[in-house]
């Protein structure tokens, strides 16, 4: 008999970012984009009081990103363009997956936990080995994790992009932060 809880994340109470960085001759007249991620759905499920036996799936629809900074209406078009078209390949490769393999938890305090989360990431079509920290607060109908960890394009067969000549190159390393809520199942 299987005793985990399920959580589904809620998306619209979620806060989940993806932020590039500039790089090359003249990155600092260059911004660092910063993107929404608005369309994702997870799920995560554990034995109560334990976080024994926990495992973690999300999907991205890849073409959610929305733009956080404040940029003219040409250049966000451009921004999003290369995003989309460029760099994810949206058309091509519309999902973006995480599924866990392994979830390791420390007790902080009651409810409280420092986990690990090691699985398989699916970005660009390339699967790869991806572990990341997260804190986790489990409270009575609600779970919340939150941290951040970065990512290189290069991994997942990504172009890297330049602008201006490649004066500006936008630098390998993606960082993601998350503050996800999710709601308890049944």
């Amino acid at each position: 008999m299987d005793t985990r809880v399920r959580y589904l994340i809620d998306a619209r109470a979620s806060r989940f970012t993806v932020q590039a960085f500039a790089g090359g001759f003249a990155a600092v007249m260059a911004h660092n984009p910063k993107f929404a991620i608005r369309d994702f759905t997870g799920e995560a499920q554990f034995v109560p009081g334990t976080l024994e036996d926990a495992s973690l799936r999300v999907t991205v629809k890849a073409s959610s990103l929305d733009l956080l900074d404040e940029v003219g209406a040409k250049d966000r078009r451009e921004i999003q363009r290369v995003a989309f078209e460029e760099v994810l390949n949206t058309d091509r490769f519309p999902e973006i997956v995480f599924g866990s393999s392994q979830i390791t938890s420390n007790q902080l305090g009651e409810n409280m936990y420092r986990v690990t989360v090691s699985g398989n990431l699916t970005l660009h079509g390339v699967t790869r080995g991806h572990a990341f920290a997260a804190n986790v607060t489990v409270g009575g109908d609600t779970l919340r994790g939150n941290g951040e960890f970065t990512l290189k394009q290069t991994d997942y067969n990504m172009k890297l992009v330049s602008v201006a000549g490649g004066m500006v190159k936008v630098k390998d390393e993606l960082k993601l932060s998350f503050d996800v809520v999710a709601l308890k199942q049944g």
